[in-house]
């Protein structure tokens, strides 16, 4: 299974989901891979406490070489990074990606991740692409390797509209790419259960028949710390409110029952 976390809206917590589901997937034993095509570069530091500028074959030289002549290729495996935790990779990005994407997108390389993650699912049981907030080449190349698309939401109108264009131009490369490609669902992210407003949104989402996902992942500063510790919150806090709605939220994904909260 490839996932893709994708919102065009920044600040909606598209790494911390991707590195914090990735993260219960490995500790409940299932060998997990975290593909990160955001030049921030987030989630490699958030998975192994280094610096993308200081890391080496990451998924810029990944891209460099399908546009370069080489003789001895390396295989995608190659470009794999172990983590601290058990089960657990990184294919790491770069700075590199923005100053690349032109030349990519000239050559017509759109496809190469998709063949890359072709044979990375032969290891890997899981694998979860954290994207930049933009409709780039490296988002299109993630939505078209992918089974599947998880939007975060993080309940303002902002991210509502963002969210409205998210599943057209989803449909747009469903259509002409992907027609395999689903929409998974909607992960509401920083919900705060005493406010209002969050929960008409949601029901609002709800009554449009948009497949809002039923676990809602609370705001926590728990979420801040696990980040300067470089630990996803399923080592760094396993019995945390926070850590135990991200493992429903795993739990709803594999297709399990859980307990749910009421709106």
């Amino acid at each position: 299974m490839k996932r893709v976390i994708f919102n065009q809206k920044g600040g909606v917590g598209k790494s911390s989901i991707t590195c914090n589901l990735a993260a219960v997937s490995a500790a409940e034993g299932l060998k997990t891979l975290v593909v990160d095509l955001d030049p921030q570069g987030n989630s490699s530091t958030y998975l192994t406490g280094k610096r993308t500028a200081d890391m080496k074959d990451t998924v810029a030289d990944f891209f460099e070489q399908t546009v370069a002549f080489n003789i001895f290729s390396k295989k995608p495996e190659d470009f794999v990074h172990s983590t601290p935790f058990a089960d657990l990779f990184v294919l790491p990005s770069s700075p590199e990606l923005d100053f690349m994407e032109r030349k990519l997108e000239t050559r017509h390389k759109i496809y190469k991740l998709r063949e890359a993650l072709k044979s990375l699912s032969q290891t890997f049981d899981r694998i979860y692409i954290d994207t930049a907030p933009a409709l780039n080449f490296y988002t299109r190349s993630a939505l078209i390797a992918s089974d599947s698309c998880l939007i975060p939401f993080d309940c303002d109108d902002f991210s509502r509209q963002a969210l409205y264009n998210i599943m057209g131009e989803i449909q747009d490369l469903q259509e002409d790419h992907n027609q395999d490609l689903k929409i998974e669902g909607i992960i509401v992210n920083q919900y705060q259960a005493q406010a209002s407003l969050p929960r008409q949104l949601i029901l609002e989402l709800l009554d449009e028949g948009l497949p809002v996902l039923p676990v809602r992942l609370s705001s926590s500063i728990k979420m801040k710390e696990s980040h300067q510790e470089h630990q996803p919150l399923i080592y760094m806090a396993p019995k945390h409110k926070l850590t135990q709605q991200f493992v429903d939220l795993h739990k709803v994904l594999q297709g399990e029952e859980v307990e749910l909260e009421a709106l």
